[in-house]
């Protein structure tokens, strides 16, 4: 087999990477090791910037989204029993977001890959790149019982932070930052109405929650546990009686509770991997870098990776730019330190980090008044929350 770009992962960023490359005339075949199925029933995060908006309308695969999404213009932090919207259109110059299910995106770009012919592996066994710093890289894989080899221009790491495309660095060319935070978030998926036409952050002593939907009928629900906290200790009953001690009251009075038809606990960490390219490997997404989900960044941030790489090889097969090529690790390290930065300091101020009022418990408290008290300080959260503009490689 040969193509121009191999990506390796069929999840939302190597889909999109997919899409974007073949409406420019650029081959690409994508490798996943597990099935269109097991893909599809990831339940991951719902909320779109505007950045990722433009780019699956750039991408052709807009027609569901802006027909079943929920364009949002704000959202609202409480705490001390009341909530102050953030008024995103009115501070941002107009931008807002939109809430669209991660399943329901890779759905589409699955649908669109299909129509236009685009060549996707599922259950590729045993993935492994190779001669990355040479001109000729290669990827290899099991499929049926054979090994296939697929030599390629360009590899495009899509595979997530267990993925082989980041181990296929050498230890001394890659340098980690990590913090592991030391709970969990416990989330319910119901189809109930949301409590809230907007999402809703909260800080309570008892912990942070979370008020969020997939749609006018489906909500999500999180709250804050401990990182080993076990799934089976929580009944639906007792979610929803927790839940409620952490809402403003006045939340809690119009929350609308159900079976809940999914259950788990994610943890929360801070990751990111430098460089993001290897020769002519390119780490994208989850395969370079991890934030805890309290800023709406994980999935948005994987998106504009996929921008600068999609516009970066449009350079380079169109135009013979491969000077660029050096460009794309800082030119997305800049803003995913930025993002990294949003993320870290919205989970800081809104979770319980210790049973005692502490130093840094007044700091929490300071920063949120501080923060939601002038039209500054909800500027800045604003145009953190719908997306910074997309780096540019030139």
């Amino acid at each position: 087999m040969k193509t121009q770009v191999a990506i390796i992962g069929a999840g939302p960023s190597g889909l999109l990477l997919g899409q974007l490359l073949q409406r420019q005339g650029i081959d690409n075949v994508i490798l996943e090791r597990r099935s269109g199925e097991y893909v599809l029933s990831r339940i991951r995060a719902g909320v779109l910037e505007q950045g990722m908006v433009d780019l699956l309308r750039e991408a052709g695969v807009d027609e569901r989204m802006d027909k079943e999404g929920l364009p949002h213009d704000g959202f609202a932090l409480a705490f001390d029993n009341r909530r102050v919207r953030v008024d995103l259109k009115g501070l941002t110059g107009g931008k807002s977001v939109m809430i669209y299910g991660q399943t329901e995106v890779t759905r589409d770009l699955m649908k669109a890959r299909e129509a236009a012919g685009g060549k996707t592996v599922y259950e590729a066994d045993n993935v492994q790149p190779h001669d990355l710093e040479t001109k000729s890289p290669y990827v290899t894989f099991e499929k049926d019982g054979e090994t296939v080899s697929l030599a390629c221009d360009y590899v495009a790491g899509c595979d997530g932070f267990h993925g082989i495309s980041r181990q296929s660095i050498p230890a001394d060319r890659l340098k980690t930052f990590e913090r592991v935070y030391p709970f969990g978030w416990l989330g319910i998926l119901c189809d109930t109405p949301p409590v809230s036409d907007e999402l809703i952050y909260g800080r309570h002593e008892r912990g942070f929650s979370l008020c969020s939907m997939r749609s006018q009928t489906r909500s999500r629900y999180y709250i804050q546990v401990p990182s080993d906290e076990k799934v089976e200790d929580w009944s639906d009953e007792r979610f929803w009686e927790e839940l409620k001690r952490r809402l403003p009251d006045d939340v809690a009075a119009n929350l609308v509770t159900g079976p809940s038809i999914e259950k788990s606990v994610a943890p929360l960490r801070s990751f990111v991997a430098e460089p993001m390219q290897y020769g002519r490997l390119f780490l994208v997404g989850d395969a370079a870098h991890i934030v805890p989900p309290t800023g709406a960044k994980g999935l948005n941030l994987a998106a504009s990776d996929v921008n600068t790489l999609y516009r970066l090889m449009v350079k380079v097969y169109h135009e013979g730019r491969t000077d660029l090529i050096p460009r794309y690790s800082q030119t997305c390290l800049k803003r995913i330190w930025k993002a990294e930065r949003f993320s870290w300091w919205m989970t800081s101020i809104l979770h319980k980090f210790s049973d005692e009022e502490d130093f840094s418990t007044r700091m929490q408290q300071a920063e949120l008044d501080y923060y939601t008290s002038s039209e500054a300080g909800l500027k800045v959260i604003a145009e953190n929350y719908v997306g910074l503009p997309y780096e540019s490689l030139e």
